[in-house]
């Protein structure tokens, strides 16, 4: 009998499935990363960066001139650029159909805390009393959440179809003017105007979106003129009344209310088609305009960037519309479809304004430039508005 000197055969061991790799999952195409509306978010974080450049040249000469760090600005800007991620991440998480349950206590929340700003608890910054300082420095802005409540609120509100019913009834409009009159009074008490105008454009925006009866929109808009010709001058104070005046003719006050406008048109203007060159701007650099960091932003990069560089930061800001609208539009659902509707309809104005006012075209109202701007509460703000619209373009793609 032979040996069998062949290699003895060895049963094979069932292998456990290979768990997949990060890179696996991210290029699946039910992989939320793939589903993502990159061009918003590239958009975003573009503005995101060129902010922080526009505010760190803004804020350097002044930080050597007080011997403190000359990138304090730049460095807080990135901390609460990555917190507003983290926070817009979440919002993007948590499908926002369940957002309408808790519609009501992010509402009655953000009215408490604009309550909290007119207590002994707010701090008047910049001529508004709208702040809440914390321990450590930090400041909190409630009005800047209090856009996201009234956003989230409305949709909830126009987004519950009744039987047979395709397009809001009148009584939907007032309950959604009756929502915003609280935290519009409580805004305008601080004062702040800007954001009360925000508000406004946020309702019109939403009841259009939800093919309101043309005569409440036709109706409201009348009603705005008429508040604002017969009722402001009895209501805004008279720095607030000049910054209105001043719009027709900056240099006619140039060195009172006209100044800020004067000196942005200035900056500007120099910047020429290419700019002077980012921290070579005699205007930025020479601290000719007041809190530029914030408010006036815009005006570092007509400066520093010129026309090419402001037209960059518009067509970027022009991107995070555009794709608004366009989830807007491919939402499953009616709630869906106002969420995305309000958040563009935020943007869009405050964008238009606080563009405007450096191009002396708008009234000075104190409004950030989304993204770009410095600041925490807006920031924060902003980026959960941006995971909302990532939320609604998730879910609008599951089915």
């Amino acid at each position: 009998m032979t040996a069998d000197w062949s290699t003895p055969r060895v049963s094979p061991v069932p292998l456990r499935p290979r768990e997949a790799t990060f890179r696996e999952r991210a290029l699946d195409r039910t992989s939320p990363l793939r589903q993502l509306d990159w061009i918003l978010l590239l958009a975003v974080l573009s503005l995101v960066s060129v902010g922080g450049l526009l505010i760190w040249s803004a804020t350097v000469q002044r930080q050597l001139a007080l011997g403190l760090d000359p990138q304090a600005f730049l460095k807080k800007h990135i901390v609460n650029a990555v917190i507003g991620l983290f926070l817009g991440t979440a919002a993007a998480l948590v499908d926002y159909r369940a957002l309408r349950a808790y519609a009501p206590i992010v509402y009655v929340a953000s009215c408490v805390g604009l309550l909290a700003v007119l207590s002994p608890l707010g701090s008047t910054i910049n001529g508004a009393h709208s702040w809440i300082v914390l321990p450590a420095g930090f400041q909190v802005q409630p009005s800047e959440f209090a856009k996201l409540a009234v956003v989230v609120g409305i949709a909830m509100l126009l987004g519950e179809k009744r039987d047979g019913e395709s397009t809001p009834r009148s009584t939907d409009v007032l309950s959604v003017l009756g929502l915003c009159l609280i935290p519009m009074i409580l805004v305008m008490a601080q004062p702040d105007f800007g954001t009360t105008m925000v508000f406004i454009f946020v309702i019109l925006g939403v009841l259009a979106v939800a093919e309101a009866p043309a005569r409440w929109i036709a109706g409201l808009l009348l009603a705005g003129v008429v508040m604002g010709v017969g009722v402001a001058p009895y209501v805004l104070k008279d720095y607030q009344l000049d910054r209105f005046r001043v719009v027709a003719n900056p240099a006619a006050d140039a060195q009172g209310a006209g100044f800020n406008v004067t000196q942005a048109l200035i900056a500007n203007g120099s910047g020429g088609l290419w700019g002077k060159g980012l921290f070579n701007g005699s205007q930025t650099q020479g601290r000719f305009i007041p809190e530029q960091q914030t408010d006036f932003v815009f005006t570092v990069a007509g400066e520093e960037l010129g026309l090419v560089g402001g037209a960059a930061v518009i067509l970027a800001l022009g991107l995070v519309l555009w794709r608004g609208l366009r989830i807007a539009s491919q939402a499953t659902d009616a709630f869906g479809r106002l969420v995305a509707a309000g958040v563009v309809s935020w943007f869009g104005f405050q964008s238009f304004v606080s563009i405007g006012m450096t191009l002396g075209i708008m009234p000075v109202t104190g409004l950030p430039l989304p993204f770009v701007s410095y600041g925490g509460s807006a920031m924060f703000a902003n980026l959960m508005a941006v995971g909302l619209l990532q939320n609604v373009h998730l879910r609008s793609r599951e089915l």
